[in-house]
């Protein structure tokens, strides 16, 4: 791979976390503040990614891997979530609103296989060549953040988010949306790889053929486990910048004071750090006590969150934003080596494609309607929130499901394959 398609590959992965980066962390501040949205309605609006999960492998199964370049169907997508970002920075009542994140989120979530595809076309070795790629998306979601919303623009600050100045970050999301989407037809050419008078099986799609796993006792609970800790991250996804937002949350970096969107950055900071120690962690430890740290870090972030304050406890906050490079990495990243272990070549694919279904499908939309249930049941009078009890909910859930999987998952030994 020559320098130039790594380039070119680095920017469209940095694009692409940039644009998911830009708008969806600070969604559950911009709601309530802007459009008035309940809990509820809040919750209606993150499900969307939900159900672009469960959509997208239609999209990349029937359409993608069959008909069209890769790249092309990359750049149609963003074209068309450019004009849907836009309609959503334009929406003044949230009826209007979600039929357009609805809408977005349906062209946006194949693409985060359509730039897996493109950049492994063009590798060698992906096993070697695409952490150097993924990085820039950690980088372009961070950038986002940190350096737009929070440092530049300060659309995150108190009065600004007041004024209604998160509606900027739909416009700046639509902007990179673009540029993407144009970009995206000079990227290297990535022609399907199913011949499209080849038949193919919905099960296919959804990876159901890989329901067979679900016979070993042990995978079953793990995937059961997985399902259930999806209720708890939902809280996280959508609450945590609401919450942020509510109590006034900021931290002073080199004097310039860091909002709500720039101190969640911190999360996918500690994403990177933990990705590179989950290697010796799971080889040192094992599975079954990797999945369990993980586990435990939910009910810390949540207690954490319960009872940290801006003032003199402010630090609780920041571990537990902190918090979820262990919560991601040791429980998804390592349930998706667990997976492969399992799955055996034939069954590899449709396995991944089943546990994604399951928790970003699934899960998740289970998770982000009971959080958003729970937030509305303690909202006080003068619209702010119990948040103690809020986040005591999935502090006791998250205790719940790692007892459960403590109890019942019997050890085995599974190999790390990076």
């Amino acid at each position: 791979m020559n320098s130039k398609i790594k380039l070119q590959l680095s920017f469209m992965m940095f694009l692409e976390f940039f644009i998911w980066g830009g708008w969806f962390v600070t969604l559950g501040i911009y709601l309530p503040n802007t459009l008035d949205a309940s809990g509820s309605e809040t919750a209606l609006a993150y499900s969307s990614q939900s159900w672009g999960a469960i959509i997208a492998p239609f999209i990349i199964g029937l359409i993608a891997d069959r008909y069209f370049n890769a790249e092309r169907i990359l750049g149609v997508l963003h074209l068309i979530g450019a004009f849907l970002m836009y309609q959503m920075a334009s929406a003044d009542d949230i009826s209007i609103f979600v039929p357009y994140v609805f809408g977005y989120m349906i062209a946006y979530m194949p693409t985060l296989a359509l730039v897996n595809s493109v950049s492994f076309n063009q590798m060698k070795d992906p096993s070697k060549e695409f952490a150097f790629i993924r990085v820039f998306g950690t980088i372009g979601w961070i950038i986002a953040g940190l350096v737009f919303i929070s440092l530049i623009f300060q659309w995150d600050s108190p009065e600004n988010i007041a004024n209604g100045a998160l509606r900027n970050t739909f416009i700046m999301t639509a902007i990179a949306s673009g540029i993407l989407g144009v970009f995206s037809f000079t990227l290297p050419k990535t022609p399907p790889k199913v011949d499209k008078e080849e038949k193919v099986s919905i099960s296919e799609i959804l990876g159901l053929d890989a329901l067979k796993l679900l016979n070993d006792r042990n995978y079953l609970i793990f995937f059961i486990a997985s399902v259930l800790i999806c209720i708890p991250l939902g809280f996280y996804y959508q609450h945590a910048g609401q919450y942020l937002g509510e109590i006034g949350a900021s931290i002073n970096l080199a004097g310039s004071e860091i909002g709500p969107a720039g101190m969640m950055t911190i999360g996918q900071i500690s994403e990177v750090l933990f990705m590179l120690l989950l290697p010796f962690f799971f080889k040192k430890f094992g599975f079954k006590k990797t999945i369990l740290v993980g586990m435990i870090a939910w009910l810390v972030r949540y207690v954490l969150f319960a009872y940290g304050n801006t003032g003199e406890f402010v630090f609780m906050l920041i571990i537990g934003i902190a918090l979820h490079g262990i919560c991601y990495d040791f429980f998804f990243v390592s349930g998706q080596i667990y997976t492969d272990t399992k799955a055996g070549e034939k069954y590899k694919s449709a396995a991944q494609g089943l546990i994604t279904l399951a928790t970003y499908g699934v899960g998740m939309l289970i998770g982000f309607w009971v959080a958003g249930q729970i937030v509305d049941t303690y909202q006080l009078p003068d619209n702010t929130h119990d948040w103690v009890s809020v986040w005591r909910f999935p502090a006791i859930f998250a205790l719940a499901v790692g007892i459960l999987f403590a109890v019942l998952f019997k050890n085995e030994k599974v190999e790390y394959k990076s």
